[in-house]
């Protein structure tokens, strides 16, 4: 693989829901999202095996969104970003066990409706729980609402994986 080649793709109908504090499933014009509250920290969680032509290094994990009702463009919704390995005989899965999370800031776009892309970079190793290819790991994105200034849901649209 070269850098920038995509290796996965989650949409919010991937979502593995945590047991407590989840983004909520919704809708905009017949596109599905999830959505993070702008009062509480929620999350969503997304199982994957990384493909087999992963090289083993660094990874850029990008997401898109939007917003319910904020087009103030000086707001901010801080997303924090973390891999879980799983593996073969890694991680008893009775216990989440996530890496530290990365912070990813997507910014509101003047115009409701319009979407904000951003990234985050992860090297290979610690930063991506030492995930490897054809593993079993997940991916949570979370809302830090206490860094974020954002009002109403952000809604989350798609997260992309690729090859740094």
């Amino acid at each position: 693989m070269a850098s920038g080649d995509t290796l996965l793709i989650f949409e919010p109908m991937a979502n593995q829901p945590p047991a407590a504090n989840m983004a909520t499933f919704g809708g905009r014009n017949q596109h599905p999202v999830l959505d993070f509250d702008d009062t509480t920290d929620e999350a969503a969680v997304f199982s994957g095996v990384m493909p087999d032509h992963y090289d083993g290094g660094g990874i850029t994990v990008t997401l898109i969104g939007t917003w319910t009702s904020d087009n103030d463009d000086g707001h901010t919704t801080q997303m924090e970003v973390s891999f879980e390995r799983i593996g073969d005989a890694v991680l008893d899965i009775d216990a989440d066990d996530f890496a530290a999370a990365r912070d990813c800031t997507l910014t509101v776009n003047a115009t409701c409706g319009k979407t904000d892309v951003a990234s985050v970079a992860f090297t290979d190793g610690a930063q991506m729980d030492d995930v490897a290819a054809g593993e079993l790991f997940r991916l949570k994105a979370a809302c830090d609402c206490s860094d974020s200034t954002h009002t109403g849901d952000f809604e989350l649209q798609a997260i992309k994986i690729e090859e740094t």
